[in-house]
Formats: C-alpha cells, structure tokens, sequence
C-alpha cells in the first residue's frame, strides 16, 4: 500500500512549503507529480518554483508542455501521471482514486482553514479505510514533527 503523509502547514504557505519538500523528494530519488486545484494554481506554483531561491533548481514542468515524460516534478490539475511519477502531491484539497499507483503521496494543507482541516480529515479516514500506511506532520517554526 502507499505510504501517505498528512502536512499540516501551520506556519508558512504552501508557496514556501512546497518547494522544500520537493527538493527532499528528488534527493531521495523520487518522481513526483504535483495536482493543485485548478490552472490558474498551477501557473501559480509553476512560477514559485522558478523564483523560491536564487541559489536553487528544481527541473519541473506543467502538464500540456510537452515532453511530461522528461519531468521529474510535472505540475497538473489533474491526476495524469505523464512523467511516470512514484509520489503524488496533492494541494488544494485535491484528493486521489489511484493512490495505489504511488510508492508515497504527500498531502499538503491549509491549517489556517478550518474547511481544508475538515476535508484533511475525511480523506485520512478514507486513506485509512483503504488499508493505506498513514503518517500526519505538523508544521511548527522550526520544521516538521511526526505527530502520528
């Protein structure tokens, strides 16, 4: 079953969250597709992980580029594993029927929004439901605690 991480983002957006985390995933030799909730969001986030760190790269693409397959992060609205990723991403509240095609998700939220909190939840008793292996971090001024 996949490995699924809870990230409750606590005290940094999404937009500084993120591209840390990925940064942790290609060092551990993951493929990885990033689905937001909506174009517009990933234009967004396509930009954030250009400019995050003058000092930094992470090689990305949008889903439509062309040439998904040479991405080792793709950014989509949608769960169209192109680029042959092992670990989901999802934002935005964006949930998953095909969890089971991952070696590891991530599942990244606003706790700064009660209803995201809310459906976080949801989709941890379904995750569970499934027989899934499930961990919740919480994310504090000096990083991320495993809570469970």
């Amino acid at each position: 079953m996949t490995e699924i991480g809870f990230y409750h983002l606590q005290t940094t957006p999404l937009e500084h969250a993120l591209p840390k985390l990925l940064e942790r995933s290609l060092a551990a030799g993951f493929r990885v597709l990033v689905v937001a909730g909506s174009a517009e969001r990933v234009v967004h986030l396509d930009a954030v992980l250009w400019t995050y760190d003058d000092a930094s790269f992470l090689p990305h693409g949008r889903s439509g580029d062309g040439q998904p397959e040479r991405q080792p992060i793709l950014l989509g609205e949608r769960e169209e594993n192109a680029n042959g990723a092992d670990m989901l991403v999802l934002t935005d509240g964006a949930g998953s029927s095909r969890l089971a095609e991952y070696r590891r998700c991530l599942d990244l939220f606003d706790g700064g929004d009660e209803s995201a909190v809310a459906a976080a939840r949801e989709r941890w008793q379904a995750a569970k439901a499934a027989g899934h292996t499930l961990t919740y971090w919480q994310q504090t001024v000096t990083g991320w605690t495993k809570k469970a």
